[in-house]
C-alpha cells in the first residue's frame, strides 16, 4: 500500500525522467502535507466514482462496462464502433457484444455510415432506455449544482483548470499502460 505522499503509485511522486518541475508555490512540510492529502482525496474520489457506476450500472440495468461505453457516445458523440474499441481497449467482438446489449436496451441504435457501408455509427437513441438515466443521476447533478453555487466563477475556472489537467495525466497514465504512448492527450 502506497503512503501518504505516494509512493509506491507509479507517476504519483517525482516527475518522469527528464521532465522539468517547477518548484513548488509553497514549500516544506505543509505543502506535502497538502499535497499528499490532495493525492488521497482524489484517490478516494476516484474509487467512489467506480462504486457510483457499478450500483448506477445496476440500477439502469445494465453492467460497468456497458455504462462506460454509453457514457463516452454521450460525451463524445456520434462515433464508429471501431473508435468506440479504441477508446475504451476492448476488441471489436467486445464492442459488438456491448452495441447489442445497449441497443437492446434501447440505450443505442446503430446505422451504417453514409459515406461507407462497411462501417457502423453508434448514436444515442432518446427513447425510453435513456429515460432510466434521469433518475438515477439527475439528484447527483442537482447536489453538483448545489455545491458548485457555493464558489465564485474564479473558483471554479480554478477548478475546471485542474480537471482539465489531471484529465490529461490520467489520460496519459491510460495511454501508456495500453502501449498507446502519444495518444493520451484529450482531443
Amino acid at each position: 500500500m502506497p503512503d501518504a505522499e505516494g509512493q509506491g503509485l507509479p507517476g504519483a511522486g517525482a516527475p518522469e525522467q527528464g521532465a522539468q518541475r517547477e518548484p513548488a508555490p509553497g514549500s516544506g512540510a505543509e505543502r506535502q502535507r497538502l499535497e499528499a492529502e490532495f493525492l488521497l482525496a482524489v484517490r478516494r474520489n476516484g474509487s467512489i466514482i467506480q462504486l457510483l457506476g457499478q450500483v448506477s450500472a445496476e440500477r439502469i440495468g445494465i453492467n460497468v462496462t456497458d455504462l462506460n461505453c454509453l457514457n463516452i457516445v454521450a460525451l463524445t458523440g456520434p462515433m464508429t464502433a471501431g473508435e468506440l474499441a479504441r477508446q475504451t481497449g476492448l476488441t471489436t467482438a467486445s464492442i459488438t457484444g456491448v452495441l447489442d446489449r445497449l441497443e437492446a436496451g434501447g440505450f443505442v441504435r446503430r446505422e451504417r455510415d453514409p459515406k461507407d457501408r462497411r462501417r457502423v455509427i453508434v448514436n444515442l437513441n432518446p427513447g425510453p432506455g435513456l429515460r432510466e438515466i434521469g433518475p438515477t443521476f439527475g439528484p447527483l447533478v442537482k447536489a453538483w449544482r448545489a455545491a458548485a453555487a457555493s464558489y465564485s466563477d474564479e473558483e471554479l475556472r480554478l477548478l475546471l483548470g485542474f480537471q482539465r489537467r489531471f484529465e490529461d495525466i490520467v489520460r496519459g497514465q491510460l495511454a501508456r499502460l495500453r502501449g498507446d504512448v502519444g495518444s493520451g492527450t484529450r482531443g
